[in-house]
């Protein structure tokens, strides 16, 4: 199906979402592979890196307009539905935590986004050290707050654990039911 301005609001968005270090861009990628779709990588990684320094307030902003603009972009790339590894709830939960408030555009913007499904991923997985990582040991009190989150969207989700080949047969298995209702 070639997307166009006329039928891009047929397209089915999932997110994959999680805490650190749960397995999200590997489930993306493969997922994107499966499905033969596009799927919007996480913006924030590719901005840190490049930042040269620790990150503050104001860049939660532009990440979040950045994430919002890949996805604008690439679901003109894809297949009946678009992946996308993370979304400003993530930046919400990041900015409470470490800043104790919201932009209130980041806000407004989530409120505004809409998503089809979403793919909770779960802290079942080994941790493994990444420079950008920030809280091994709050996995947990994270996971929480993302089921809480979600819930209050309105939207599914499926919780995603287990083993590599176990998520991603629960995974597939979601979004084919998605494509059935």
């Amino acid at each position: 199906m070639q997307v166009t301005r006329d039928n891009v609001n047929e397209i089915r968005k999932i997110c994959v979402i999680g805490p650190e270090c749960t397995g999200k861009t590997d489930l993306s990628q493969f997922l994107s592979q499966h499905f033969k779709t596009s799927w919007v990588e996480e913006y924030a990684r590719a901005y840190l890196n490049k930042l040269g320094r620790t990150y503050d307030q104001i860049d939660l902003l532009k990440i979040a307009h950045g994430q919002l603009r890949m996805e604008d972009e690439w679901i003109y790339e894809a297949n009946k539905l678009l992946i996308c590894d993370t979304n400003l709830i993530v930046i919400k939960v990041w900015s409470e935590h470490k800043y104790g408030n919201c932009d209130p555009d980041i806000l407004k913007k989530m409120n505004e986004r809409k998503y089809d499904l979403y793919l909770l991923t779960n802290i079942d997985i080994p941790w493994a050290e990444d420079p950008q990582r920030e809280h091994p040991d709050k996995r947990e009190h994270f996971w929480e707050i993302y089921k809480k989150e979600i819930a209050a969207t309105g939207v599914p989700c499926v919780e995603i654990s287990g083993e590599r080949e176990v998520r991603r047969e629960k995974a597939i298995g979601a979004i084919n039911s998605l494509f059935k209702n």
